[in-house]
């Protein structure tokens, strides 16, 4: 969306993290919903096995996602976010295989 600015972004096995810059015509639910409809769009282009395991649903994403404005840290956010990755992979891990 124009206007909109990924800061910083970490993406994981199982989710991502990032700092987005939203203007404020946008509302954060509106920007959340194109960047999943058009990675999902775009990741389905890419990897054609996607279609066989969505059949269902015209679906990929969760619906869930956390969002938190950024006022006075925001460099302990950005920091955040670049390191995540880092911080999960120190802790213990379930097998529940």
């Amino acid at each position: 969306m124009q206007g909109c600015r990924i800061v910083e972004l970490n993406v994981l096995s199982a989710h991502l993290h990032f700092v987005i810059e939203i203007p404020p015509k946008y509302s954060v639910s509106d920007v959340v919903g194109e960047l999943k409809q058009e990675s999902a769009h775009w990741l389905r282009k890419k990897f054609d096995w996607l279609k066989n395991v969505y059949w269902k649903e015209d679906v990929l994403w969760s619906p869930g996602y956390f969002v938190s404005t950024v006022g006075l840290n925001e460099q302990q956010i950005i920091k955040y976010v670049k390191y995540q990755q880092a911080q999960d992979s120190g802790q213990a891990k379930l097998d529940l295989g």
